[in-house]
C-alpha cells in the first residue's frame, strides 16, 4: 500500500508542476513572444488566463461551502 501512495503522490506532484509550468509560460513568457510564432498555437488566448482560474476558484469555494454546510447540519442533528 505504501508504494501505491508514493505513486499517487508522484503523479499528483508531476501534474501540479506541469500545470504550474504551463500557466507560468502562458502568463509570463508568452506576451513577449511574437504573435505569429509557432509556440502561440499551443496556448489559449490571454483572456482565458484570468477566466479559467477565477471560474475554478468559484467552483472550489462553492463545493467547499456546501461541504461545510452539510457537516454543520449533520453535527447539529447528532447533538439532538
Amino acid at each position: 500500500m505504501e508504494l501505491a501512495d508514493q505513486a499517487v503522490g508522484f503523479l499528483l506532484s508531476f501534474i501540479s508542476i506541469s500545470i504550474f509550468t504551463y500557466y507560468t509560460c502562458w502568463v509570463i513568457v508568452l506576451p513577449f513572444v511574437d504573435s505569429d510564432h509557432f509556440i502561440q498555437k499551443f496556448f489559449l488566448p490571454q483572456h482565458y488566463a484570468i477566466i479559467i482560474p477565477v471560474f475554478a476558484g468559484v467552483i472550489l469555494l462553492s463545493f467547499l461551502s456546501i461541504f461545510v454546510g452539510f457537516v454543520m447540519l449533520n453535527s447539529k442533528q447528532k447533538a439532538k
